[in-house]
């Protein structure tokens, strides 16, 4: 793999684990991830994705998103204990750092629930800030960097088309096909203001990757030139680095 991407002039930025740690030992978690976690430590990656896949159907993604499952209140305390610990182990053996992603379908989506998780860890638990996942959670992703910027350890960057969240949410319509309906975007095509989280990139000494979702029908417009319409955009607002 370090072969292919650098004959592209590429390097691999992260990558998702699928968790369960709300449900298991952080000993059977660490087995479940050992495999990966080397993957990503032998082609220098510093930062795991994780998502809390525990509590989810097998068609969670296919149902109506008023259907989540909810982690209770009184569950908080142990699952963030359990996330620490994986969190310290997963540095200490491979050299990852953790970015807990806020996700819609998944145990913590909102903001309250986000906050009661930051709580409930310490700060080996990094925090993904997603800015897509944020609104159509119901809330803005400044709120995560005012609360929570120096435990921010990885980006999404994708937009949101209002009119279709909005048909979205009144039909109650499932998380797949939200995306095939259009609802997330590149950045700049859709409702967010990037403004305050460029600021927080370019002032606060965060050195992380910045990774554009860029969550297209293919159908409609092709991978590549989504993609160059997204990176084209971006390099008008983000300034260059050495």
């Amino acid at each position: 793999l370090n072969t292919l991407l650098a004959s592209y002039h590429l390097s691999l930025a992260s990558g998702w684990h699928s968790g369960f740690l709300a449900e298991r030992s952080v000993d059977e978690e660490l087995s479940a991830v050992h495999e990966f976690a080397t993957l990503l430590q032998k082609t220098g990656v510093r930062v795991m994705v994780y998502g809390e896949c525990a509590a989810m159907a097998e068609n969670a993604l296919d149902v109506p998103m008023s259907h989540r499952q909810r982690l209770a209140t009184a569950q908080m305390a142990d699952y963030g204990a359990r996330l620490t610990e994986f969190a310290r182990e997963l540095a200490e053996r491979y050299g990852l750092a953790m970015a807990y992603h806020h996700h819609l379908m998944m145990v913590i989506e909102t903001h309250d629930e986000i906050r009661q998780l930051m709580a409930a860890t310490g700060d080996e638990v990094g925090l993904l800030l997603d800015t897509g996942h944020a609104l159509t959670g119901g809330f803005s992703y400044v709120d995560l960097i005012n609360e929570f910027g120096p435990r921010i350890t990885h980006i999404h960057l994708k937009d949101v088309r209002q009119q279709v969240l909005e048909n979205v949410r009144s039909e109650d319509l499932s998380f797949n096909d939200a995306v095939r309906a259009g609802m997330f975007t590149i950045p700049g095509d859709g409702v967010i203001d990037f403004r305050p989280l460029f600021e927080f990139v370019n002032c606060s000494g965060y050195d992380g990757w910045v990774v554009v979702e860029a969550e297209q029908d293919p159908s409609l417009e092709r991978p590549e030139i989504t993609v160059a319409r997204a990176r084209d955009w971006l390099s008008t607002i983000l300034p260059s680095r050495s």
